[in-house]
């Protein structure tokens, strides 16, 4: 299984916020957000701390991608 971030880019796009503010809010590290734009795993303190800083919840964040869509 994958995970795609996509949902997260959107609502930073909405709300008008870039990457570097998010990663100030959240008390992110630079690594973490490049492990995000890479749609790779991240610890879910990160993801916390994200839907803290956005006010949502994860599922507003990211998607689970199942391994069959993921192939194709």
């Amino acid at each position: 299984m994958a995970v795609n971030y996509d949902k997260l880019w959107r609502i930073l796009n909405e709300r008008g916020m870039m990457k570097t503010e998010l990663i100030r809010e959240a008390k992110i590290s630079t690594n973490a957000m490049a492990k995000l734009g890479r749609n790779e795993d991240v610890r879910v303190g990160i993801l916390e701390k994200i839907c803290l800083a956005l006010d949502c919840k994860m599922d507003d964040i990211l998607d689970i991608v199942p391994e069959s869509k993921e192939n194709k």
